[in-house]
């Protein structure tokens, strides 16, 4: 009987155990927001960050194709938004904040770099005032001629400057 007592107490801790885990998963799930500001700078759960290593064209920034002229910039944030879906964000943060005290990370969905996948597919390039961790990346879109690398474009710090 002691023995019954012992192995109902045990089932009966670790029960209580998984309903305050799965209570604190579900509160964590619910907090989730996420919003895209433009091609490199999202807001994950009121914190913005700003992707490092990276720019996109801004969202005023005209691109062309074929004499059509595209906001690249917008184009850019359609992208990355397409991108996540309905995917979680996570991200890793730098200690430093950029010029505009934003979070400066590299973020992720499934493990896969949202910054490398921009680079890679041509919608961003890599920043190389900053970082050259993606110059690889923007050399395989130019020699493909992806995104951005079809189109005639100013580089955004160029574009930025100007204004």
């Amino acid at each position: 009987m002691l023995m019954k007592k012992n192995v109902l107490k045990n089932e009966m801790k670790f029960l209580l155990s998984f309903i305050f885990l799965l209570s604190i998963i579900c509160n964590v799930s619910f907090a989730y927001d996420l919003r895209i500001i433009d091609g490199d700078t999202i807001k994950l759960n009121g914190e913005r960050i700003r992707f490092a290593g990276i720019d996109t064209p801004e969202p005023k920034q005209i691109c062309t194709l074929d004499n059509i002229e595209i906001f690249c910039g917008n184009l850019a944030a359609i992208v990355l938004k397409e991108k996540i879906g309905n995917e979680i964000v996570s991200c890793a943060r730098e200690p430093e904040k950029d010029f505009f005290g934003r979070t400066l990370g590299e973020c992720f969905i499934n493990e896969e770099s949202l910054s490398k996948f921009l680079v890679r597919n041509g919608y961003a390039f890599a920043f190389v005032k900053y970082s050259k961790k993606y110059v690889e990346d923007e050399k395989y879109a130019k020699k493909n001629n992806l995104g951005l690398w079809s189109m005639e474009f100013e580089y955004p710090w160029d574009f930025k400057k100007k204004k």
